[in-house]
């Protein structure tokens, strides 16, 4: 891994932690503006049939998946495997909702909070080796191997 690389990598992981610490672990969520607004949303989206099913309990699992994709990501960038970025979701998960259980009583600690974002983190691991088998087809059409055979076969 390039020091470029390293670079790139150590400051998305800062960031993304201090995005997930500020999301999880702040005494509260959000303002009441933001609760105003976000209330808002919903009932209008309640008023809808087609959008009608859109409720804040979906909202949060979704956010929640969402929220972990990355972690998922990061952890294959950095070089682990598929099922390390699915055990790194679980626990990070994990702590988050027992420090907000055991020292944040204006939060919920929700074992359905842990699923969601075991599956944002097993989608952004999913992600992450598509992504890497596309990145490995695409150089073997850099081979030079192959491109004789390309090459050849044209003639």
């Amino acid at each position: 891994m390039t020091k470029r690389r390293r670079a790139l990598l150590a400051a998305a992981s800062a960031s993304y932690a201090f995005a997930v610490w500020w999301m999880t672990l702040r005494p509260t969520i959000y303002d009441a503006r933001v609760g105003g607004l976000l209330h808002a949303v919903l009932h209008g989206l309640r008023s809808w049939p087609p959008t009608a099913w859109i409720t804040f309990d979906v909202v949060e699992f979704t956010a929640n998946v969402g929220m972990f994709v990355p972690l998922g990501i990061l952890v294959l960038a950095w070089g682990g495997r598929w099922w390390l970025g699915i055990l790194t979701g679980v626990l990070a998960s994990t702590v988050i909702e027992t420090a907000q259980l055991l020292f944040l009583p204006t939060r919920v600690a929700d074992v359905r909070d842990v699923a969601a974002n075991t599956l944002g983190a097993a989608i952004g691991a999913g992600i992450a080796v598509l992504l890497g088998r596309h990145a490995a087809r695409s150089q073997d059409s850099h081979n030079p191997r192959h491109r004789k055979l390309i090459d050849t076969s044209a003639q």
